[in-house]
């Protein structure tokens, strides 16, 4: 597997065209990381949710990261990481015409609302639901890309490359389990 930078206008294509991400807050020295629907329009991320855990976390830190993946197989695959702010986009004047820019661009993809509106009714079926927009202003993205190596006279050499980490992952596995790389039943550390 051949892993590669992605330019800053592939990441950006990526988040075009993905709506499925995962987002991480952070409060008190925890991390906390949930799925999020979600419509990318430069510069921002637009989402919405109910409130709960992620939204009190993100109003006391600011401070977010996205996560997006596009996944073929284990050899072949692309992940955007967003760094950015969150910002609410409140339900009151000045905020009004970019909450209904943020319901515009969410509502180009059926079922947009599913998630933050059943997480709402687990955590209490009985409270009305509060609609919460809210953008990520990105600040930084990165990006990344796996592909298969090509078959060249290099691969040969990336061959015995991954055999010796196998092998040494075997052995490892062997002294976390109780044996010794050659099969006797000796003690693992401990």
């Amino acid at each position: 597997m051949l892993i590669q930078e992605m330019t800053e206008a592939e990441c950006l294509s990526i988040l075009t065209r993905t709506r499925l991400g995962r987002l991480a807050c952070a409060h008190e020295n925890q991390p906390y990381v949930v799925p999020i629907y979600f419509a990318y329009d430069r510069p921002y991320v637009y989402a919405f949710t109910t409130p709960g855990q992620k939204i009190e976390w993100m109003r006391c830190n600011p401070f977010v990261c996205l996560e997006v993946d596009e996944v073929e197989d284990s050899d072949q695959w692309m992940s955007v990481i967003v760094t950015g702010h969150y910002e609410e986009l409140q339900d009151l004047p000045p905020w009004k015409d970019r909450s209904l820019h943020a319901l515009e661009l969410l509502n180009k993809n059926a079922g947009w609302w599913k998630a933050g509106c059943e997480s709402s009714h687990l955590r209490d079926p009985a409270q009305p639901l509060t609609p919460v927009f809210y953008r990520i202003r990105i600040d930084r993205i990165t990006g990344r890309r796996a592909t298969p190596s090509p078959a060249d006279p290099e691969r040969a050499s990336t061959h015995s490359y991954t055999q010796g980490i196998q092998g040494w992952l075997h052995k490892v596995c062997h002294v976390f389990s109780g044996t010794s790389a050659g099969g006797e039943g000796t003690k693992g550390p401990g």
